[in-house]
């Protein structure tokens, strides 16, 4: 019998990837506006967190996939009895 194949995540990989892309160019084609924004104060003020939580998520399921397309993957731990 073969082993377990899985199947590697490309699309993934291509579709987050190109995400990641986008959001770096309209960040940085807006940085007047992002600065701006960001600097108000108040309730403003949580814009660049939400910002850098939308950039980790896209850029963290990107990379995440690319490793996996390389067989890098987490160390599974043994379960102590």
């Amino acid at each position: 019998m073969a082993a377990h194949c899985k199947k590697k995540p490309y699309g993934k990989v291509f579709v987050t990837g190109i995400i990641s892309i986008a959001l770096y160019i309209v960040l940085l084609m807006n940085q007047g506006i992002v600065n701006d924004l960001c600097g108000r104060g108040g309730l403003y003020a949580l814009l660049p967190i939400l910002t850098a939580f939308i950039f980790c998520s896209v850029h963290g399921c990107f990379t995440g996939s690319f490793w996996t397309i390389f067989g890098v993957e987490a160390k599974k731990r043994q379960e102590v009895k």
